[in-house]
């Protein structure tokens, strides 16, 4: 089994109180069904810098700016995609990447 790390970009905050408790239910049914394969629940992102090969900061992101991130675990990046499709950030139009790690170390 591998480790694959799942970045969510766009999508949008719930705007009620009631809105947050669905969208967090949701969540908390989505990690209970994926159950072990859950290495990391992650967590939202927000501000980023990034650093160029000279050391140079600028503000922001590389590319599209990340909204949050998981880590699962499965046994084929098809696999860990076929979890992901049932993510609920893709509810609030928010795109999911699949990337699977590389054990370096």
């Amino acid at each position: 089994m591998a480790n694959f790390l799942l970045v969510y970009t766009g999508g949008g905050m719930p705007a009620t109180d009631t809105e947050r408790k669905k969208v967090m239910d949701d969540w908390g049914a989505w990690f209970s069904k994926l159950g072990p394969a859950v290495v990391d629940p992650g967590n939202p992102i927000s501000h980023a810098k990034n650093i160029s090969s000279d050391g140079s900061v600028h503000e922001g992101a590389v590319g599209m700016t990340a909204s949050g991130y998981s880590v699962l675990k499965a046994d084929s990046l098809d696999k860990a995609v076929a979890l992901a499709k049932s993510c609920p950030v893709l509810k609030s139009g928010a795109k999911i990447s699949v990337y699977e790690t590389i054990q370096a170390m």
